[in-house]
């Protein structure tokens, strides 16, 4: 991120502006939405911009801006769209204190104006750094058709209320009543009364929230799915906008955490084959402590929370605590892993059943029905299975498996890194030791790369030979 997005309090400070084109016209009519004081610098101005003047709205010079016309201003704009002009506008600028921007100029300029929708005082600014104006454009379109036209009002309302609010513990009973007042009372009594009912209802609301119960602790235990952000169902999302805890596994990606609430509490309680641990007892222990305090805590495991997540452990931990939880499934890497590579986990005359293994268990290489896992046509998707491979090449081989059956490792699935080794049982072990996969990753015993999937790097057998 290069420019760092902040909203700059204007209120009776100046504002220079050196122009009187189109480029000075639309910057002015975003900023005369604010309470700057506007002096702009220009010998033959638009008419609009000599209309606004005569109305008091800024103040025109009519001449070119000069060394100390900037003194005091918090901006300054240099809107001439003539190079040598918007240097020179700049070069005062910065020499008089003052942080400038050039029109359609990003290198030279200091800050950058976004894409805004205004629905005062609730403001969203857009920026892409320059990148793509016309995809913020559509952003803001699209935010524009989304936000009701009451949402400035009901903000106004509310802000004069927040005082009378503080009556409330603070945290999320505050949080709560504000929920309530801005998404279903608030715009029910706007739609019934407009503002005078929408005001009315504050207290009534208020009232309510007061006599409400002491907050409720409850766990949700939340599947985060293979990486992706937009492989999270919308009732994860949802999980995620109200936790006020969040405990989650090492392999939930950074961009899913981002989600979470700025105030929400992150701790880590991950688990690593072989190495550095959380004890599940802690685990167990950290849920029952901050849902016993009242929280509402997200327990976010990668994928999905049922499938090797020991979810009942965690379960049977918070029910004997005598507290509330419920489970959001989520993708689990079987079904991201298999979409990687363009294959479904049963198919017709192939087989009809598909099984999910661990590569280990709490006692080490964990043992399956191998007889049936050798059989031609078998599928089975081996999660932990990096450090087992070996393990399982033997295995599968002792109950007769054909050497050439086809393996696909996925390693980071759905997410940007995500990478596919297609081996075979007969060179899994040697292929995984040369492919070295660090991140997540999932075996497929039985299924081999679609020749037409090209969503992403893909390591053959005979490249790491």
């Amino acid at each position: 991120m290069q420019h760092f997005p902040i909203f700059l309090d204007l209120a009776g400070r100046r504002v220079v502006l050196s122009g009187g084109g189109d480029a000075a016209l639309a910057k002015l009519r975003l900023l005369m939405k604010t309470q700057a004081g506007l002096t702009v610098f220009a010998p033959a101005p638009a008419p609009e911009i000599a209309a606004w003047a005569e109305a008091g709205r800024l103040l025109l010079h009519r001449r070119e801006m000069a060394p100390g016309d900037a003194l005091c201003a918090a901006l300054v704009y240099a809107a001439d769209e003539d190079a040598e002009k918007d240097a020179r506008t700049a070069a005062i600028g910065r020499a008089d204190g003052a942080l400038v921007n050039i029109v359609d100029n990003l290198a030279d300029s200091q800050f950058i104006t976004p894409a805004i929708v205004d629905r005062d005082p609730v403001t969203v600014a857009i920026g892409t750094e320059g990148a793509a104006p016309v995809l913020a454009r559509a952003i803001k379109s699209e935010l524009e058709a989304r936000l009701p036209a009451t949402l400035g009002t009901l903000a106004r309302i509310g802000k004069a209320f927040r005082k009378a609010v503080e009556a409330l513990p603070a945290g999320r009973r505050r949080r709560d009543f504000w929920a309530d007042y801005y998404f279903t009372e608030g715009p029910r009594a706007m739609d019934a009364g407009g503002a005078a009912a929408a005001k009315a209802r504050l207290p009534e609301l208020l009232d309510k929230h007061a006599r409400a119960e002491a907050d409720t602790g409850h766990v949700a235990f939340v599947g985060a799915g293979p990486g992706d952000p937009e492989l999270l169902t919308l009732k994860a999302r949802k999980a995620l906008d109200s936790a006020d805890v969040v405990i989650h596994d090492r392999l939930v990606a950074p961009e899913i955490l981002e989600l979470a609430r700025r105030e929400a509490t992150l701790i880590e309680a991950g688990k690593t084959g072989y190495g550095p641990s959380t004890a599940q007892a802690d685990i167990n222990a950290l849920l029952v402590a901050h849902a016993g305090g009242g929280a509402q805590v997200v327990r976010l495991k990668g994928g999905d929370p049922g499938v090797f997540g020991r979810l009942d452990e965690e379960v049977e931990a918070v029910r004997a605590a005598g507290l509330g939880w419920h489970v959001v499934p989520g993708i689990t890497a079987a079904s991201a892993s298999a979409a990687a590579i363009g294959r479904s986990l049963t198919r017709r005359g192939r087989n009809a059943d598909v099984r999910l293994i661990t590569g280990h268990d709490m006692t080490g290489f964990a043992d399956h029905d191998w007889r049936t896992l050798a059989r031609p046509g078998a599928v089975a998707a081996v999660y932990m299975g990096k450090t087992s491979a070996r393990f399982i090449q033997g295995r599968l081989l002792m109950h007769g498996a054909d050497r050439a059956t086809p393996v696909s490792v996925v390693e980071n699935a759905s997410r940007a890194d995500q990478r596919v080794i297609a081996t075979t049982l007969e060179r899994l072990p040697a292929d995984l030791s040369a492919a070295r996969p660090e991140g997540p990753a999932l075996t497929f015993l039985g299924l081999e790369p679609r020749a037409a999937c090209a969503a992403l790097p893909e390591v053959q057998a005979e490249e790491l030979a």
